[in-house]
């Protein structure tokens, strides 16, 4: 289905009623022709069926199948790995601006079918229209950005200098080489975006892929590749398995004939991978991101009603289903009762629904499993500090079947609580006043993770502090539009430190490129 309207960034506004109204449009065709099909995996050129399957209801309404998927095996995953190894060898010779153009192809495919495939992600995940659009636009633009990087960069192929000026027959180059099969295993949280972009850069590189996303939403993933399989890529370029973690992911993780690896995911898990690549044969290049803590400082300069604002659109937006959501917050004493009235006030205006909905914010949080996480930790912050807005789950009406809950915000907990230290995945916000602004920047770094963080204050010698002493990749300073999340292709790139991730390089910036290839040192004589 190809849409009638053109979505820009300038036009994804809630107020913009041609979008909203073809949003309405493409909704209803999604409800009517795409609700429980099978979607397959895709291995060296074919649509691939496993005997166990796997079906996956909606969070919104759980009585709702969207599809039924495929419950893979290591047998799949080993047959994608042949598969992308036979055609590595061609695929690393096919020259550049080729893959360029594929890349460009599938970019356009997405912006042509944004709002329906926004609107399957709303289903399957649970995010609000602006969310899910946001998404689908962002993951067009990071294949736009990265074609572009490969072609400002002419292939990664660099003339250097010459041990002898005066020698016409010296020429030394560095150049920049695929490393052969690459894996990618993505979350549930961005099921476009985090897979694509991986996927993309590393196609675009000249590696061949093996692609697995997560359990929780094998019909946008099924999506994303079908996007990948239907560009005229080469049988084996691209693969797509699905099934337990256990079992398909797991041999993704263990087979030697894997390259590298790109994972987005826990910490606990994105370090076992990390350990297990570290200990193979010989080291194998990983790019590991994996979650964050991510605080937000206010000083008593700042404007209160943007960091208010940006705070909470930060915290609640996709439900505080980010690994870039802001879960901590330091305000100085002189303004914290004033931000905090006004934060309190902002979230109990948040419109909880439906996410189909135009005027909903917050939809559902996307699994069972986070449903009932989200009312265990309630229940301790009310019994360790003070719930002052939200805490409970909503099931009233239209939402008595799916995963409704309250944003919430929390004060009194001390910073050693595992509410504080733990990265928690649902809209549940920790406020603390601090004294000064040391005081503050000592918390915000005392955690593993280094992702994002936002601060508000207009002294620019504040901002200039808190940018060099902040422990974190990606920073925001006084963004009403969102304190710690909202980072775009080409206009933020978005990483992290310490525990958040593995390669100190971001996604969708100047050196993301250079993470899926190895340097060859070329020295010719004559």
């Amino acid at each position: 289905m190809t849409q009638r309207f053109k979505v820009t960034y300038a036009t994804m506004s809630a107020n913009n009623e041609e979008l909203q109204s073809a949003f309405d449009d493409a909704i209803s065709q999604v409800e009517a022709d795409w609700m429980g099909v099978e979607v397959p995996m895709f291995i060296n050129g074919e649509e691939t069926y496993a005997d166990r399957k796997l079906e996956k209801h909606s969070p919104i309404n759980t009585k709702l199948c969207l599809c039924t998927a495929q419950k893979g095996t290591r047998e799949h995953a080993r047959a994608a790995i042949t598969a992308a190894r036979t055609a590595f060898t061609d695929w690393r010779r096919t020259p550049w601006q080729e893959r360029v153009a594929t890349l460009r192809a599938i970019a356009e495919a997405i912006s042509e079918n944004s709002l329906a495939l926004s609107a399957l992600m709303i289903y399957e995940v649970g995010k609000s229209r602006l969310e899910a659009l946001g998404e689908v636009e962002e993951t067009a633009d990071l294949l736009r950005y990265y074609a572009n990087s490969m072609e400002k960069n002419n292939g990664f192929v660099n003339e250097l200098g010459k041990m002898n000026p005066d020698d016409p027959k010296e020429r030394n180059f560095s150049v920049l080489q695929p490393y052969g099969v690459w894996a990618v295993i993505s979350p549930f949280n961005y099921p476009m975006a985090l897979s694509a972009a991986p996927i993309a850069a590393a196609l675009v590189t000249g590696n061949t892929v093996v692609s697995k996303g997560s359990s929780d939403t094998p019909y946008t993933a099924w999506k994303m590749a079908q996007l990948f399989s239907q560009a005229g890529l080469p049988p084996g370029v691209y693969n797509h398995v699905t099934g337990p973690g256990g079992e398909v992911g797991q041999e993704l993780l263990d087979n030697p004939h894997i390259s590298g690896c790109t994972f987005t995911g826990s910490y606990d898990v994105g370090m076992k991978l990390y350990r297990t690549a570290a200990g193979s044969v010989y080291p194998r290049p990983t790019v590991v991101e994996m979650g964050g803590k991510n605080p937000t400082i206010v000083s008593d300069t700042a404007d209160v009603v943007k960091a208010a604002s940006g705070v909470m659109r930060a915290a609640f937006g996709l439900s505080g289903q980010k690994c870039s959501a802001c879960s901590r917050v330091y305000v100085q004493e002189g303004v914290y009762e004033a931000f905090k009235a006004r934060l309190v006030e902002m979230t109990d205006a948040i419109r909880v629904g439906d996410p189909t909905r135009r005027d909903v914010f917050m939809g559902t949080v996307t699994s069972k499993d986070a449903y009932h996480k989200y009312q265990t930790y309630v229940e301790q912050a009310r019994a360790d500090g003070t719930v002052l807005i939200g805490g409970n789950v909503l099931t009233d009406g239209p939402m008595a079947h799916g995963y409704f809950v309250e944003p919430a915000i929390v004060e009194g907990l001390p910073e050693d609580h595992e509410l504080v230290k733990t990265e928690l995945f649902v809209p549940i916000l920790h406020l603390a006043p601090v004294r000064t602004l040391e005081e503050a920047m000592g918390k915000a770094n005392d955690t593993i993770y280094g992702l994002t963080a936002g601060f508000f204050g207009e002294d620019q010698g504040e901002i200039e502090w808190f940018l060099e002493n902040i422990q974190a990749g990606t920073t925001y300073v006084n963004r009403a539009a969102g304190a710690t999340t909202g980072a775009w292709p080409g206009v933020q790139a978005f990483g992290g430190r310490k525990g958040s991730g593995s390669s100190g390089k971001g996604i969708g910036g100047l050196y993301t490129l250079a993470l899926y290839m190895q340097e060859q040192s070329r020295t010719i004589i004559g």
